[in-house]
């Protein structure tokens, strides 16, 4: 479980990095991370914060791709973990 807590935090962190990095590139207008990328990180457990940092920097917030998807991963996250959890402790 602590490995676990880790790797969210580190995941999490990146995902907020990599997010207000591409809202500055889209300021400057400078090349872009693709939104692969950003959603990738997303599914890799970074979506929480991914979203949140979305909501507070004003970031991809009209693409429904991001608004409606990175949610979407969120529940499925936590749906998984709930079954794993269940599954390896019972209930």
């Amino acid at each position: 479980m602590k490995f676990l807590l880790i790797y969210l935090a580190i995941i999490s962190a990146i995902s907020c990095i990599v997010t207000i990095y591409d809202k500055r590139c889209a300021i400057r207008g400078k090349w872009r991370v693709k939104e692969f990328t950003l959603l990738l990180l997303s599914l890799l457990g970074g979506s929480v914060f991914m979203y949140l940092t979305m909501l507070v920097i004003r970031h991809k917030t009209r693409k429904a791709k991001f608004m409606i998807g990175i949610p979407v991963i969120i529940i499925l996250q936590i749906i998984i973990f709930i079954a794993v959890r269940t599954a390896l402790y019972g209930a």
